[in-house]
């Protein structure tokens, strides 16, 4: 059974930088890398779609959205500490 190629971050950025370039056509840097020319426009594809989000002000806001809700949950958790440890101490008052 053939096992799958891994390929790493690095070597997949640098095919879809000379793949965006248009220096060479798909099929001659496919045949540069030992790659499909379906893969080497596959990863360009994702290039061009990631780079956008670089140069938005998205990540920064969603950081703080992300941060905004770990402190709700993190007094939620407080709180619900709280009510268990009074809960704790009712029942032992009764029993």
């Amino acid at each position: 059974m053939k096992q799958r190629k891994n390929y790493t971050a690095d070597f997949k950025a640098k095919v879809a930088i000379a793949a965006i370039k248009g220096d060479k056509t798909v099929n001659e840097i496919a045949s540069t890398y030992s790659l499909h020319p379906n893969q080497v426009m596959t990863w360009k594809k994702q290039a061009l779609g990631i780079i956008p989000d670089a140069f938005s002000s998205r990540p920064l806001r969603q950081a703080e959205a992300d941060e905004e809700l770990r402190a709700r949950l993190y007094q939620e958790i407080g709180q619900l500490k709280v009510e268990l440890d009074w809960l704790k101490k009712k029942v032992g008052l009764l029993t």
